[in-house]
C-alpha cells in the first residue's frame, strides 16, 4: 500500500512538471522568436544592400542597393564625345563601368581579369548605359572600356 502512494504521489509530481513545460521538448517554440535573415544575406551589410563580393557579379548595381551615396567614380576618360567611367562600391566590393553623353549602339564594358560585362545604349535618345557588377577587391582592378557605334575604342587606365 505504501508503494502505489508513493507510486501515485511520482505520478502525480511527474504530470505537473510536464504540464507546466519543465520538460516539454518544444518548449522553445512557446518563446518568442527573432526574425531570420534571408538566405543569402549577409548581416554586416547596411539595410537595402543586397550583395557583396562575388554574389554582385552579373548583377545590377542599382537594384542590388550599392549605387547612390554607396558608389566613388576611381577612373575615367572622355572618347569622342562620351565619357566612360569605372564606378565602384566598397561596400559591396564590386564595380561596373557607366557612359554618359552616348548614343544609341555604343558599347561599354568593364573587366576584372578574365570576368567581363557588357552593355549597350539600345534605344534612340538614351544617352547613358551601365554594367552588370563585377566583383573586385581593390577598384584598381577594374578597366572600362567603350565601342562608340562610330568605331572609336577607349578604356581607363
Amino acid at each position: 500500500m505504501f508503494l502505489a502512494g508513493v507510486v501515485g504521489a511520482a505520478v502525480v509530481v511527474a504530470a505537473a512538471f510536464f504540464l507546466t513545460s519543465g520538460g516539454d521538448e518544444n518548449a522553445a517554440d512557446d518563446r518568442p522568436s527573432t526574425p531570420a535573415t534571408s538566405a543569402g544575406s549577409d548581416p554586416d551589410l547596411p539595410p537595402g544592400v543586397e550583395c557583396s563580393g562575388n554574389s554582385c557579379t552579373g548583377k545590377d548595381a542599382e537594384v542590388m542597393g550599392c549605387s547612390g551615396e554607396l558608389v566613388q567614380t576611381t577612373d575615367s576618360v572622355t572618347v569622342g564625345t562620351t565619357q566612360v567611367e569605372v564606378r565602384y562600391s566598397e561596400t559591396c566590393g564590386a564595380a561596373w563601368a557607366r557612359i554618359t553623353a552616348a548614343a544609341q549602339g555604343d558599347e561599354v564594358r568593364v573587366s576584372v581579369g578574365k570576368t567581363k560585362q557588357a552593355a549597350t545604349v539600345e534605344t534612340v535618345g538614351d544617352t547613358t548605359a551601365y554594367t552588370p557588377m563585377v566583383a573586385v577587391k581593390d577598384a584598381g582592378d577594374a578597366t572600362a572600356c567603350v565601342t562608340l557605334a562610330a568605331g572609336e575604342e577607349g578604356c581607363t587606365q
